[in-house]
């Protein structure tokens, strides 16, 4: 009889567990630095004679909250500070945890230190949804020493965050990663054999892994993940597989849906009276009006793109034509049909017979492509509003010009981010009211020297 096979312990159980966990990790967990010299980005807080650097190194970490967006680093932050500090590092997200759940970390931590002398970091992620008793229940073995707590979440502290507990703790404030750091990591992915692609035969272009990086929001993980569903998704040849901006797009999710319009009168003709009503044609429009009215167009789909074109083609030229637009929308979703036709063809009628521009949509487009290309470019810490001691102990809202002190109402202090300082977004035409806008913001840019603006 052959001898029977003793079964598996619990650890090799765990381990295994671990291990398949890991091989089935998504990238970004596969890639999450494990040191502070792999950690990317945040050098303001632990850069080489930083204080919370030299905290860690000195192994006197203080509680604190780690305050930033998604994909910062806050966890992996907090699990490489506990490593450094040969803590134990205990997570809990508050998303599923209680009040007894903190209880028994408690317990456990004050054995872990009366037996082994090792201190507890107790992670919490998502702090910020912790209510007040939740918060209340840590209190008191953070002020101990019982457990060291390190929070992390994506709101205000001064806000989430309750007072005692924030005053026993200290606040970092994380930044979104720079295009590049994030770029950087790309490529380390797709070099690491170990953890990332490297063993897959991967091609990528650099203009892809740039946009990859713009388009990822300062986030390392939407980064990391989109990079490995666009690279199991793209096609292989010859053993290699060739990553596009097409396969990035749609791992990012980011592609516009499309529709037919073909064969589709209703399309063809709401684009005649647009069309119509841009060419400053009163005639035309009020017959593809009708058209769309006696064909039973819906009258409050005809009031929204009235609306829509009087900030589209007339904006600033005639800013009383958003008025009639909008309280044509009104009048038709009060009174209905037939005689909803009487608000329609008089907005059309003034819509078509206004100067127009465009200048509204051209502005926001050129401020959309700064928006997009400079991420989540910090607000100037003088136009941020200091609600907390700890705000303005930040220097939120320091050296703002209260702008009704000066002539015309006027500082001339700057607004945009010091990335963007000159850009000029809004470029007045000489059309209607549009003329009067052009002549004073003349007036207010020479008062200051600023009648040159970079677009």
């Amino acid at each position: 009889m052959p001898p029977r096979k003793r079964p598996p312990s619990p650890d090799m159980f765990d381990r295994a567990a671990d291990a398949l966990a890991a091989g089935n990790a998504p990238l970004a967990a596969r890639m999450r630095p494990r040191t502070l010299d792999e950690f990317v980005g945040q050098e303001h807080i632990v850069g080489p004679g930083r204080l919370l650097r030299n905290a860690i190194e000195a192994d006197q970490l203080p509680s604190m909250v780690l305050w930033g967006p998604p994909g910062a680093g806050k966890t992996t932050l907090a699990r490489i500070i506990a490593g450094l500090t040969q803590s134990h590092f205990e997570p809990v997200s508050a998303v599923a945890a209680g009040v007894a759940d903190l209880r028994r970390v408690v317990a456990e931590a004050k054995d872990r230190l009366g037996l082994s002398g090792q201190r507890t970091v107790l992670f919490i992620d998502e702090i910020h949804r912790f209510n007040k008793a939740q918060q209340d229940a840590v209190l008191p073995y953070v002020e101990d020493g019982t457990i060291t707590l390190i929070g992390a979440t994506t709101e205000n502290p001064s806000f989430q965050v309750i007072s005692p507990l924030l005053s026993r703790s200290r606040v970092y404030a994380l930044q979104p990663l720079t295009p590049e750091q994030i770029e950087g990591l790309l490529r380390r992915a797709l070099a690491d054999k170990e953890r990332g692609l490297g063993s897959t035969s991967v091609a990528v272009d650099d203009d892809t892994l740039h946009a990859l990086a713009l388009a990822s929001g300062g986030d390392a993980r939407i980064a990391l993940n989109a990079l490995e569903l666009a690279v199991n998704a793209a096609r292989s040849a010859k053993g290699k597989r060739t990553v596009t901006l097409a396969d990035i797009e749609e791992a990012l999710q980011h592609r516009a849906a499309l529709y037919d319009r073909a064969g589709d009168w209703h399309y063809d003709i709401i684009s005649a009276f647009i069309k119509s009503l841009r060419g400053s044609d009163p005639d035309a429009a009020l017959y593809w009006l009708a058209r769309m009215l006696e064909g039973g167009e819906d009258p409050l789909f005809v009031a929204r793109r009235l609306v829509i074109l009087a900030s589209e083609d007339v904006g600033l030229a005639d800013p009383q034509a958003l008025q009639v637009a909008v309280a044509a929308q009104q009048s038709v979703h009060f009174i209905g049909m037939p005689e909803g036709f009487y608000p329609l063809a008089e907005a059309t009628i003034y819509l078509a017979t206004a100067p127009k521009s465009n200048s509204a949509g051209e502005a926001y487009a050129r401020a959309l492509q700064d928006a997009k290309a400079t991420l989540n470019e910090p607000v100037p810490l003088h136009l941020r509003n200091a609600a907390t001691p700890l705000m303005r102990d930040m220097g939120y809202g320091r050296d703002y010009q209260y702008d009704h002190a000066y002539p015309e109402h006027h500082s001339g202090q700057q607004h945009l981010p010091e990335a963007l300082a000159g850009r000029a977004y809004y470029v007045p035409t000489s059309q209607g009211y549009e003329a009067k806008i052009a002549e004073w913001l003349r007036k207010l840019r020479g008062a200051k020297g600023e009648d040159e603006r970079e677009m």
